[in-house]
């Protein structure tokens, strides 16, 4: 029996391939034609991640996408998603782009858009808070505008990683400083071993909290980055300027139809058909002045409102780096005081060092003489048994001289404190 030939029916594909095209043709509203037929064809770098899209209205929706499809969904360049990839290890970023704000904080890697956001999936703790935090916060906060939506999204990232990395240095001082302590009242291996593993981690602490705390700088330094970051009402302008220009353009074309449907015209009619575009052109103008000019106005408040929350996790931040070059500088004392107490460990040992080897030379001497009275030959000293007691007073009296000289001539040099 003959199989029943259909049209629309796949080639034989792989079990991947198809699992990926399948992927593809359910990015609600994500996908394209080209992307659904070229998905097998799947380059290095260009392989899809799982995201989770969370809009302003608190639900979150677990997607595969790939770089082009964010690229042309949120208007971003491919060197701003680089910031994203967990390949890739770059410092704490915060920018401000036409359509979206790119958040490369620590463990959070995002894009912020004017309707949702876009979260890179981790298994991370802090990257599983922050999506159950914002869900749970929009949730709550539904009828606020978007603007508000939004900077809560980035509200929420800065100050779990603000808390995280506070979390990180209260830990570290609560091991570091009972470690230098011990360190300072007993130098051993184990202790010089567990302050170095303890250094080691404050260093590259420092470094990620001195990151984000100049990135917050750079933000409040600057106006316009903080004017990028309101993207619900740059969409709202960019839709009235659409509209406007569209009104513009309607009534131009009315006014031009109505002169050519005319009779003969009279001088009279043909003047006021002319000032109609002038008078669309004007009102228009108008309009857009007044809009301008009003949004100017809450472009400075929201300005100053950004720069307040930004503020408050700047001074956040500031505080833990503050406390992190505390403990570096504790750090520097204790290796300090240890070098000083090694120093005078060594000053001992050169003073013991020096007393033996003065005695060593007064024994020598003694020695010498014991060697000379050994040789094999015949003496009249001999005869006399007192003599004997007499050459070792005598030897053992210069002996005892010599080296009571030499102590006293390194008091009076200072080098032995006696």
């Amino acid at each position: 029996m003959e199989k029943s030939h259909n049209p629309f029916r796949l080639p034989n594909l792989p079990e991947s391939a198809s699992t990926q095209i399948t992927d593809r043709f359910n990015l609600d509203g994500y996908g394209s034609r080209g992307a659904f037929l070229t998905t097998g064809l799947k380059k290095r770098g260009h392989g899809s991640r799982s995201w989770t899209k969370i809009d302003k209205n608190g639900n979150s929706k677990i997607l595969k996408l790939d770089k082009a499809t964010i690229m042309r969904h949120c208007s971003l360049p491919a060197r701003d998603l680089r910031l994203l990839d967990p390949v890739f290890i770059y410092p704490s970023t915060i920018l401000g782009r036409e359509k979206a704000i790119v958040v490369s904080l620590e463990q959070i890697r995002c894009i912020i858009t004017a309707d949702e956001v876009i979260l890179m999936n981790s298994l991370d703790g802090c990257v599983v808070q922050y999506q159950s935090e914002l869900c749970k916060r929009l949730l709550t906060n539904r009828d606020q505008t978007g603007a508000d939506t939004m900077r809560r999204a980035l509200e929420l990232a800065l100050e779990l990683i603000c808390m995280s990395l506070d979390a990180q240095v209260k830990q570290l001082e609560m091991e570091l400083y009972p470690g230098l302590d011990e360190l300072a009242t007993s130098i051993s291996t184990l202790n010089l071993e567990r302050v170095r593993r303890l250094k080691g981690h404050l260093l590259g602490l420092t470094r990620r909290v001195q990151k984000v705390r100049d990135e917050i700088e750079h933000l409040m330094d600057d106006d316009g980055d903080m004017a990028e970051m309101y993207l619900t009402e740059k969409k709202q302008k960019s839709e009235a300027y659409t509209l406007s220009d569209l009104y513009l353009r309607t009534d131009t074309s009315g006014g031009a139809t109505e002169i050519s449907k005319s009779a003969p015209v009279s001088p009279v009619a043909s003047i006021s058909g002319a000032q109609n575009p002038q008078r669309a052109f004007n009102r228009i103008f108008s309009m857009s002045k007044y809009g301008s000019l009003t949004g100017s106005s809450d472009n400075g408040e929201n300005i100053e409102q950004l720069e307040m929350l930004l503020e408050a996790y700047f001074v956040v931040a500031d505080n833990s780096l503050s406390k992190l070059l505390s403990l570096k500088e504790y750090i520097d004392d204790t290796e300090d005081f240890i070098n000083i107490k090694l120093g005078n460990v060594q000053n001992h040992l050169i003073q013991f060092q020096l007393l033996l080897t003065a005695a060593t030379f007064a024994a020598a001497i003694f020695a010498c003489v014991t060697a000379v009275f050994g040789m094999n030959f015949a003496d009249s000293v001999f005869d006399h048994p007192s003599m004997f007691n007499w050459v070792l007073v005598i030897t053992g009296g210069a002996c005892g001289f010599l080296y009571f000289a030499f102590l006293f001539y390194l008091r009076h040099r200072k080098i032995i404190p006696l």
